[in-house]
């Protein structure tokens, strides 16, 4: 067994693979850039060494090799799946934790992997791999469609084509992020399954022969293309088909010589399923692996570790057996409200649930910055059966609180609570359908409520002896005014008016009914006794939390934005911290409503700016490879009668 390895990776997943390296007793080695010195895995480690990138292959095995490691984990994401990564590490006499560089290459390639598990005998998906003539191609699968990188996955660089006239465009695009992420812009085309499910089948094989798989997951709740909830087992399957997608899985595994943990990518229709399509094979550990370790009781990378040093798996099919359920969400910094856009910043306080599994790399004072993916945590529930899970992961999300940026957890806990999702009838189209309804219009009142008594507090004297002009009264002749102020939360004000102390004060938020409140508060807690109920929050300077749901509430309006919603053309902002990695048009240029201006990115993921009104560019003030930051004016578009 090693004695100290090396994990090549960030985030989250770096903090988990030294949680089972610590219980190993094994000597942990993280990697940080100058950005992630501070991080929570840099902390945790045993050793820490400095490189320049997390996609160099030379810092990674120069650190090992400093660092005195006798192996390698990669995680997930950055080199976990590069073949030439894992055959560096062999050179240089270090264990990759994970299959040959043979098996990377073979699954790697999706155009090269559906031939090699067709010939396996394992059923794929109807699809051209020869674009060259792209056009013809799509007119031979047949629309819908799918683009899809043939060299990656998590959904960057996938594109749904539904028209003829988009796919000129969708495989620029398609193209162009395949090559960010992945270096290679060669694409597959796929006949789009309808009412698709995305169900995968966990594998564990090891260098004696032995290849086992642990059930499926299901993974059909997503958002452009990547997962944000999965769970295990999934409701579609009985157990004659759970066996034979398993022995598929197994098959898959076995033509490319595989060893350690890697899954089996399905695609099933909710009409047929019993009907099912290779996509792909992960030949690595999945962000939803403990779904997987909750239901069978086993550690993945404790065997993904166990396998490179050569040990052989003691189990037998037989032995996997599946017990009750378990469902895991991911936590993104993004902005649910505004089409999932990345966010960012500092992290001025959190809370995580400690009575369920939580895969975190958070703390307070961590900066989330746009280049990396914006995942900040799983959140993972077991329970005896699926509505015991979901109860539990629901709780968890209600006592979930980032504050200093925005999450996804909101979202999560509507999503989760949706008639079709408690039931299992779910598709990978259901988040989009449902969006509208999954994303709140606007910040429930009673955060301008809790927000305004926090300003209140704030502004009271404190001492052994108060001034009673000091006393933030709104006090004139006749008696009391109040204070009054103007908030803004997202993309919602409100006039908010508050009337005597705070231990017993009335609050009118815009044309609303007086509210009877009370307010106390202790630390980072505000508790405030509001319509009958007492509602605990947590806050960080402007930010406020509760139930999982957390808001920014300021005094002041971006005026900015507001100015943009108010004129039918003007400046065109940026939606997210980010890089502009293309500009399309010039001042000057006519466009129409709707026209591609630029396009920007953050956190792996692309975001086209258009043109607000048919009109005239007067101005465009970046350039490619140029830094933005959030709403932050890149263009400017007037009608062409404005002058």
């Amino acid at each position: 067994m090693f004695d100290t390895v090396l994990v090549a990776n960030r985030g989250e997943i770096a903090v988990r693979v030294m949680n089972t390296l610590r219980r190993m007793g094994i000597r942990s080695v993280a990697v940080y850039t100058d950005a992630d010195a501070g991080t929570r895995a840099v902390r945790e480690a045993d050793t820490a060494v400095r490189v320049s990138d997390y996609l160099s292959i030379s810092d990674m095995v120069e650190a090992a090799q400093r660092a005195g490691a006798q192996a390698v984990h990669p995680g997930y994401g950055f080199l976990a799946e590069n073949a030439r990564f894992a055959r560096a590490c062999a050179e240089a006499g270090l264990v990759f934790i994970g299959p040959p560089a043979e098996a990377i290459e073979a699954m790697g390639d999706k155009i090269a992997a559906k031939a090699t598990v067709s010939a396996a005998g394992v059923p794929v998906v109807p699809g051209v791999s020869e674009v060259d003539e792209i056009a013809a191609a799509a007119a031979e699968v047949g629309y819908p469609l799918l683009l899809k990188p043939s060299a990656g996955g998590g959904g960057k660089g996938m594109r749904l084509v539904t028209d003829p006239a988009d796919l000129a465009a969708a495989v620029e695009s398609a193209q162009r992020e395949a090559r960010s992420a992945f270096g290679d812009d060669r694409l597959l085309l796929e006949r789009f399954v309808t009412t698709p499910r995305h169900i995968e089948i966990q594998v564990l094989a090891d260098t004696h022969g032995t290849v086992l798989h642990l059930g499926e997951r299901e993974c059909s709740l997503q958002r452009r293309h990547q997962k944000i909830v999965e769970e295990a087992p999934s409701v579609l399957l009985d157990e004659a088909t759970r066996a034979r997608m398993g022995a598929a899985a197994v098959e898959a595994a076995r033509s490319v010589g595989y060893t350690g943990a890697g899954t089996v990518e399905f695609i099933v229709s909710a009409h047929a399923p019993d009907e099912f399509f290779f996509m792909e094979m992960n030949t690595r550990l999945q962000v939803e692996h403990p779904v997987t370790e909750l239901v069978t009781g086993l550690d993945l990378v404790e065997w993904q570790v166990r396998v490179a040093a050569g040990e052989a798996l003691s189990l037998t099919q037989e032995d996997i057996r599946l017990d009750g359920h378990a469902v895991e969400v991911r936590v993104y910094a993004e902005d649910a409200a505004r089409g999932f856009i990345p966010t960012g910043g500092t992290v001025l306080d959190l809370h995580e649930p400690t009575d369920v599994r939580v895969d975190s790399w958070l703390s307070p004072g961590t900066v989330v910055s746009s280049n990396y993916d914006p995942m900040l945590a799983k959140v993972v529930a077991w329970g005896p059966d699926r509505a015991a899970a979901l109860h539990r992961l629901d709780c968890a999300l209600a006592d979930t609180a980032v504050l200093g940026l925005t999450t996804n957890v909101a979202f999560l806990r509507a999503l989760l609570a949706d008639p079709d999702v408690r039931s299992g009838q779910i598709d990978t189209g259901l988040v989009e359908r449902r969006l509208e309804s999954l994303v709140p219009s606007e910040v429930p009142e009673e955060f301008f409520v809790a927000a305004a008594l926090d300003r209140v507090l704030d502004l009271q004297p404190s001492g052994d002896v108060v001034d009673p002009w000091d006393v933030p009264s709104g006090w004139r002749l006749g008696g009391g005014g109040g204070v009054t102020m103007r908030l803004k939360a997202g993309e919602t004000e409100a006039l908010v008016r508050v009337e005597g102390s705070p231990d017993a004060a009335t609050v009118v938020v815009g044309d609303g009914e007086p509210v009877r409140v009370s307010a106390r508060r202790e630390g980072n807690r505000l508790d405030v006794h509001y319509a009958g109920e007492f509602r605990r929050y947590r806050r960080a300077g402007e930010w406020l939390a509760r139930d999982g749901f957390a808001v920014a509430v300021g005094e002041r309006p971006n005026l900015l934005a507001t100015r943009g919603e108010s004129n039918e053309g003007g400046p065109v902002v940026s939606p997210m911290p980010g890089t502009v990695l293309v500009v399309k048009v010039a001042p000057g240029e006519r466009v129409a409503a709707g026209a591609p201006l630029l396009v920007v990115e953050a956190m792996k993921m692309e975001h086209t700016l258009v043109a607000p009104v048919d009109g005239v560019v007067r101005e465009v003030r970046v350039q490619a490879g140029q830094q933005v930051a959030l709403d932050e004016v890149l263009a400017v578009v007037t009608p062409e009668a404005e002058k």
